[in-house]
C-alpha cells in the first residue's frame, strides 16, 4: 500500500478513542436523529444553528473553524447527515504536552464540510516543517490554524454566521506566509436553491441547503508566488457510509484521463467505473481508497446517493471557467516534477488501511479544491461551494438527480452492482 497520503485520509487509522459514556445511544451506527447530535456536542462545544423556513438546520461549531458538523432537512427529529467522531468529541482538545498517538498529530473531529488549505504533502507542504527531507508520519503535523484554533465569530444570525482568523505559516519551503482566513455560511431557501441547481424542488422532498464563502488572503507585505509555494481553499466533508452510498463526479468531455485513482491502490470495478458522462465510486466504508477528477474532466460539481436512507447530495463549487490552464495543488507526501498539477475534485471511501487494523470512521468524503494563486499583498483568493441534501423516495429524487449530477437514480443504484 502507498504511504503517500492525503491529510483526513493520511491519518493512519490508530486513533485514540476516548470512553463513550455520554455518547447517546446509536450515534456509533450513524442513526442519530439531528437533535440528538446537537445535545450531545452542545455538552462539549458551542454550536450555532442556523435554520431556514422550511425547518431545515445547518450546526456550525466556531472553535472547529466554523465547520458545519452537521446538518438536517427535518429539523431536530430529522436525520443528521454529518459524521462526527463522538469519543474525540467527548475527550476535546488536550494541551499539547498531553497529546499522544494521532491526536498529537491532529484532531478529526469530523463534520461535513470544513475549511482547510493545500497542499497537505510536497516540496511546499503545509503539514511538514521547513528543513525535513523525507516524510514521514512523526514528521506530519495538521496546523493548529485549520485543528485546534477557534474562529472569531464577526456576525451571527438565525440564517448566517461569518467568522475569520489571522495567522502566520511557514511551509517546508521555508516560505513564511501571513494570511487571513474568512468563513461566511448561509442556509439556504427553496428559491435559492433552485436557483443555484436550476431544479424545482417538489413539495414532497425535504432538503436542506447552504453556501459557505471561504476566503483566503495575504496580509504580509510580500507576494505569494508559485517558486515559493502557493496555497489553495480545500474543502472537505465526512458523511456518513452505508451499503448503498455511491459517489458520481459528472465530467466534461475530453480526451485527459478522467480519473486519478492510485492514492491508495486502484480500486476494483466493483468499486470504481469509469463511464462518458460521469464516474462512480464506492462509499460504503469498508475499502479504503481515493479518486481524484483533473480540472479539465471536472465541472464543478460533485455529490452522492445514499439508496438506503434515501439521500440525495449535491455538492457545487466555484470552478473557475479556465480551470485547465491554473495551477491546482499535489499532496502526495513526496516532491513533485510538477506540483501544480493536482486535482479539483477528491471522494475517498474510509476502511482499515492494512489487515487486521481499524478504520479511522468509517465514512466516506467528498472535497473540492480552488486553485493555488500567486497573490500580491492585500489581494485574496475566494472558494465557494453550496451542499444540498435532499430527502425522499428514488421516485421523488431521479428528476433531481438528471438535472444536477446528469444520471438518473437507476443509473447510480445499478453502476457498481
Amino acid at each position: 500500500m502507498k504511504k503517500h497520503l492525503f491529510l483526513a485520509t493520511s491519518m493512519m487509522a490508530a486513533l485514540p478513542l476516548a470512553s463513550c459514556r455520554t455518547v447517546p445511544e446509536g450515534t456509533q451506527g450513524n442513526a442519530s436523529s439531528f437533535g440528538t447530535d446537537i445535545a450531545f456536542l452542545k455538552k462539549h462545544v458551542k454550536v450555532q444553528v442556523l435554520r431556514s423556513s422550511s425547518g431545515a438546520q445547518v450546526a456550525i461549531v466556531p472553535a472547529w473553524q466554523g465547520r458545519v458538523i452537521t446538518s438536517s432537512a427535518g429539523g431536530e427529529k430529522g436525520l443528521s447527515y454529518g459524521w462526527i467522531n463522538y469519543p474525540l468529541v467527548e475527550s476535546g482538545i488536550k494541551p499539547e504536552a498531553e497529546r499522544t498517538g494521532l491526536e498529537s498529530h491532529i484532531y478529526v473531529f469530523g463534520g461535513e464540510e470544513r475549511l482547510w488549505l493545500g497542499p497537505e504533502g510536497g516540496q511546499y507542504a503545509l503539514f511538514f516543517p521547513p528543513g525535513v527531507k523525507d516524510y514521514t508520519f512523526d514528521k506530519w503535523k495538521t496546523p493548529a490554524l485549520i485543528d485546534t484554533e477557534p474562529f472569531e465569530v464577526k456576525t451571527a444570525t438565525d440564517t448566517r454566521i461569518v467568522l475569520e482568523r489571522s495567522a502566520k505559516l511557514t511551509n517546508k519551503a521555508g516560505t513564511a506566509f501571513s494570511l487571513r482566513l474568512e468563513r461566511d455560511v448561509e442556509v439556504l431557501e427553496k428559491a435559492a436553491v433552485a436557483g443555484e441547481f436550476t431544479v424545482e424542488v417538489p413539495d414532497s422532498v425535504r432538503f436542506v441547503g447552504y453556501r459557505s464563502r471561504n476566503v483566503l488572503a495575504n496580509t504580509g507585505d510580500k507576494p505569494w508566488t508559485k517558486e515559493g509555494g502557493v496555497m489553495s481553499v480545500w474543502m472537505l466533508g465526512m458523511l456518513k457510509h452505508g451499503p448503498g452510498v455511491t459517489v458520481v463526479v459528472p465530467l466534461a468531455d475530453g480526451s485527459e484521463p478522467a480519473v486519478n485513482s492510485d492514492y491508495f491502490g486502484t480500486p476494483g470495478s466493483d468499486r470504481l467505473r469509469v463511464v462518458k458522462q460521469a464516474v462512480f465510486f464506492k462509499g460504503d466504508g469498508q475499502f479504503r481508497s481515493k479518486i481524484g477528477i483533473p480540472p479539465r474532466r471536472a465541472k464543478g460539481i460533485c455529490g452522492s446517493y445514499d439508496a438506503d436512507r434515501g439521500i440525495l447530495t449535491v455538492i457545487r463549487f466555484s470552478q473557475p471557467a479556465d480551470a485547465a490552464s491554473l495551477p491546482y495543488v499535489r499532496s502526495q507526501w513526496k516532491d513533485h516534477e510538477q506540483p501544480y498539477a493536482g486535482d479539483v475534485i477528491n471522494a475517498y471511501n474510509d476502511g482499515s488501511p492494512e489487515p487486521g487494523a481499524k478504520p479511522l470512521g468509517p465514512f466516506y468524503e467528498l472535497e473540492s479544491s480552488s486553485p493555488a494563486l500567486p497573490l500580491e499583498p492585500g489581494k485574496a483568493i475566494e472558494h465557494t461551494q453550496t451542499t444540498v441534501h435532499f430527502e425522499g423516495t428514488a421516485g421523488q429524487l431521479d428528476p433531481l438527480s438528471l438535472a444536477t449530477l446528469g444520471v438518473s437514480i437507476a443509473e447510480i443504484t445499478a453502476a457498481l452492482k
